[in-house]
């Protein structure tokens, strides 16, 4: 509540698995910044790499960092949802794994925690794999701290519900998540959305401006899902809400985004679209134009693909160099792509 006594007023919370090669400098960035007001919750959902070794060797400088490794993994919509639970502040930031914090980020989440909100969400950068080099920035395309109250919650849903995929935007105080549903939301991928945008509306929102998050862009668990992740269950979720018009949720997010061609050959570019997610979820719903369309861009050679997406994002999309950086990271990335995305003046180091 506000007004709230506990001296603890923010616990970071990061759910994490087989991070081992990048944990280190997620904490690093965040134990510098860290105060009484702050605690450290990590939930490591059963990695099998050295993810255990390299928190407790974090530990032996950070003590107070509380660190709980689960026997199985959750995942990542059980493991955030454990992590809240564990914390003891007043308000979770549920950071992500493999992304950092600039200088100063934890002292203006705590300012913006003093008016009280329910939710503040964080903006942020996209750089590239070793973070040296920013591609994008902010990703939340707003120069000032804008705030929201539940009479504008279809508004907030429009301005920020495609960015708030990235989880570790999200700060939220505790009661809320807690008071809310989210069992139902375990295996979107998205639990914080379905928190967030769930009837009723969420209270007070504050979302500040400067990016304090530096992404490190490629490095997504489930690119090879992206498929399945971004064709079917992000839209599902999104559009579950009852509370948005359905015009509003299609300015967001297509009910049924593979039916696109851009959609399909950006999947096939990355890799995570072929034959097998063609006859694992289209074979039984595409119909006509659009199961032609959907088979032809899955028997397309992917290397191909990847050329065609590399020009058109170079020719045309110049300022999504983030977009991109992922498809010139693609394993289908040939040299053909890469050469072009130079003659563009793109460099994907």
């Amino acid at each position: 509540m506000p007004g709230s006594r506990n001296p603890l007023r923010l616990s970071i919370c990061i759910a994490t698995y087989n991070r081992a090669a990048f944990i280190a400098e997620t904490l690093d960035s965040i134990f510098g910044q860290m105060s009484s007001e702050v605690e450290l919750v990590v939930v490591d959902g059963a990695s099998p790499d050295d993810t255990p070794a390299v928190v407790a060797r974090a530990a032996v400088r950070y003590p107070a960092m509380r660190y709980y490794r689960e026997k199985v993994n959750s995942g990542v919509d059980g493991d955030y949802d454990k992590a809240v639970g564990y914390a003891l502040g007043e308000y979770c930031w549920l950071m992500t794994d493999d992304d950092v914090l600039v200088p100063g980020a934890v002292q203006r989440v705590l300012a913006a925690l003093r008016e009280n909100p329910d939710l503040v969400v964080v903006n942020s950068e996209v750089r590239n794999a070793d973070l040296t080099v920013k591609l994008e920035g902010p990703r939340l395309d707003i120069y000032e701290d804008v705030e929201y109250g539940a009479h504008l919650s279809e508004d907030f849903f429009t301005r920020t519900a495609t960015y708030l995929s990235f989880i570790g935007s999200v700060v939220i105080r505790r009661e809320v998540w807690l008071a809310r549903e989210r069992k139902p939301y375990y295996g979107t991928h998205f639990i914080h959305i379905g928190v967030i945008f769930q009837s009723p509306a969420i209270g007070a929102a504050k979302v500040i401006a400067q990016p304090l998050i530096r992404i490190r862009n490629g490095n997504a668990m489930w690119t090879s899902r992206a498929f399945e992740i971004w064709g079917f269950k992000w839209p599902a979720l999104l559009w579950s809400f009852g509370d948005f018009p359905e015009s509003t949720k299609r300015s967001v997010c297509p009910r049924e985004p593979w039916r696109g061609f851009n959609f399909l050959l950006f999947h096939r570019a990355l890799g995570s679209y072929s034959m097998a997610e063609f006859r694992k979820h289209l074979g039984s719903i595409a119909r006509g134009r659009a199961r032609a369309v959907a088979w032809l861009v899955a028997r397309c050679p992917a290397a191909l693909a990847n050329l065609a997406v590399s020009v058109y994002f170079g020719l045309f999309k110049r300022n999504s160099r983030a977009v991109l950086y992922e498809v010139l990271k693609s394993r289908h990335a040939g040299p053909a792509s890469h050469l072009a995305a130079r003659a563009l003046g793109f460099d994907p180091r």
